[in-house]
């Protein structure tokens, strides 16, 4: 009777171990971090060069999913060297003050096969806020070399004053210079470590 008892506390023990997912580093050569705000009519559009992520994702298995990230702020390029410049200053980003905008996952919800809401934490200009981020999951294989790749898009809408960037120039018409709302894109591609 004993030994049955203790086949049963073990398969209860295997079958209740956690679900491992594979951890995937982002390849920043194969993936984008770019954002969109209005100016005056229209909308600018520029990115981050530097940055850096973690994805620990395993199809099926939302439970185990996990993301982070951080981005060098000095890295701004909307391809304008004037305007990332003043982007660097105390007026926007400071980047000497707060060099990283970071994002760590809370949990992942509304999960599919083909994405989820992605919850976490934003820290930006010395400001952390909850936000929450739609995810598209684009697949896993291997590339030409043998290096298993995963892929994803994630979008989300911010306010900047939120996070304390409050600059801005008020026009003749009353309307201000800049926008007020963000649209953050991530097109990211991992490479499984």
């Amino acid at each position: 009777m004993k030994r049955i008892a203790a086949c049963f506390v073990l398969a209860g023990v295997l079958l209740s171990s956690p679900v491992f997912a594979a951890t995937y580093k982002v390849d920043p050569a194969h993936s984008t971090v770019s954002f969109k705000i209005r100016h005056l009519f229209s909308q600018v559009q520029g990115q981050f060069n530097e940055f850096e992520g973690v994805i620990e994702y395993e199809p099926g298995k939302p439970e185990t999913w996990k993301a982070s990230g951080a981005i060098q702020t000095a890295s701004i390029d909307t391809n304008v060297a004037k305007r990332d410049e003043h982007l660097r200053t105390a007026d926007f980003f400071d980047a000497a003050k707060y060099p990283t905008i970071t994002f760590k996952s809370v949990k992942f919800t509304d999960a599919t096969d083909k994405g989820a809401k992605m919850e976490g934490l934003l820290s930006m200009h010395g400001v952390e806020k909850a936000v929450v981020l739609d995810v598209q999951a684009h697949g896993v294989g291997k590339d030409p070399w043998g290096n298993v790749r995963a892929g994803f898009s994630a979008t989300t809408t911010i306010n900047r004053k939120d996070f304390g960037l409050t600059w801005n120039e008020t026009l003749e018409t009353g309307q201000f210079l800049v926008g007020e709302e963000v649209v953050i894109n991530l097109e990211i591609e991992g490479i499984e470590q």
